[in-house]
């Protein structure tokens, strides 16, 4: 075995030596003196006093060197490393007081304009469109209805025809008050308002009950624990699903302009028989976009139709259960979704535009008196 190599030279070792030292060191100097802002100087530190900076690969290389050559290569690397971590200091000091300066400038507040004036504000944009849905039902004669949030269990479900086992009752669906055991509930949906419309008010019933309601659905870009619908019902002598048609086909209308068809297909809801969806016409590209050939469009996806909500004829057990004569009266209901609703009449892509609060989002859409 050979001895130790006590005369190892460690100025041999090119990345050592102390003209590549003084290299390194100057180059980082220069850098640093030319840095114009703290995000070029954020860069030159990485690449000059970083941990793959010339002067730190040079300094992993004195553990390789013998032991009485260690403390003088060490001098040098440290002096060199300490040369540059000053000059950083002074430079980032430097360019911060610079900025601080700049911000002064950029951001001054005159504190002498009038400090009364307040920003202009918007209506939120469900809250327009709710009213204007309402709106369009009102001038055909009805009345608007409204009730409570936190709703008795009888009115959520027993009176709408829910059996005790359906799933919608469960905590899957249900935000339940204090306990699942209370039968106190934040309503699942606007209907609760037609039984409390049809044990209150003297027949004939026609009633639009917009307002908010609540499941346990995770907020994403198509869905919201808490959102809006509107509520249609119409109790009478003589009513059929043709006269339903005729009442969807007129808010159609008056909410997306003349010429726009729907059509309905068969569905199920407990509190109404027969049920059915109904859809519209797109009203972008009046179902064009599903010919060969034709241009996408995104409102419809390509599909022609857009899904307005459900409706049906009112379930005689739902007409008993208000004490209303099922064989002397008909009636019908249907629910629409008002975020829905702005969402494909005004493009709106993502649900969390919609609760966030952002005023960027409710300004472009303005106020209406």
């Amino acid at each position: 075995m050979s001895a130790p190599n006590k005369s190892y030279d460690p100025v041999e070792v090119s990345a050592l030596q102390p003209e590549a030292l003084e290299r390194a060191r100057d180059e980082a100097l220069a850098a640093i003196a030319a840095a114009g802002d703290l995000d070029e100087l954020k860069q030159v530190r990485l690449a000059h006093a970083g941990d793959r900076s010339p002067l730190a690969l040079a300094n992993r290389e004195i553990g390789a060197l013998p032991p009485q050559a260690r403390a003088e290569a060490g001098k040098r690397i440290g002096a060199s490393r300490g040369a540059v971590a000053q000059a950083l200091k002074r430079r980032q000091a430097e360019l911060e007081e610079e900025r601080d300066q700049r911000v002064l400038v950029e951001e001054t507040v005159d504190v002498t304009l009038p400090w009364d004036r307040a920003p202009r504000g918007a209506r939120h944009p469900l809250t327009t469109l709710q009213d204007r849905m309402a709106d369009v039902f009102v001038s055909m004669g009805f009345e608007v209805a409204e009730g409570p949030e936190v709703e008795a269990g009888w009115f959520n479900f027993d009176a709408l025809n829910f059996k005790p086992d359906h799933p919608a009752r469960s905590m899957q669906d249900t935000f339940f008050v204090e306990s699942e055991d209370t039968d106190v509930v934040l309503r699942t949906h606007t209907s609760p308002v037609q039984v409390r419309a049809m044990l209150s008010r003297e027949l004939p019933v026609y009633v639009v009950a917009p307002g908010r309601t609540f499941r346990t659905d995770e907020l994403d870009a198509t869905h919201t624990p808490v959102f809006h619908q509107l509520e249609g019902l119409a109790v009478d002598e003589g009513l059929t699903m043709a006269d339903l048609r005729g009442a969807i086909d007129a808010f159609v209308n008056g909410m997306f302009g003349e010429g726009l068809k729907t059509r309905m297909r068969p569905s199920y809801f407990p509190f109404t028989e027969p049920s059915a969806e109904v859809d519209m016409l797109c009203f972008v590209c009046h179902g064009r976009s599903v010919e060969v050939g034709a241009p996408a469009c995104r409102t419809c996806s390509s599909e022609g139709w857009i899904e307005l909500g459900g409706c049906g004829m009112v379930n005689p057990r739902v007409l008993a259960a208000c004490g209303i004569d099922p064989e002397r009266y008909s009636g019908w209901a249907f629910g629409l979704g008002v975020e829905r609703t702005l969402m494909f009449r005004h493009g709106v892509e993502d649900m969390h535009d919609m609760v966030e609060g952002d005023v960027r989002f409710t300004l472009p859409f303005g106020t209406e008196i």
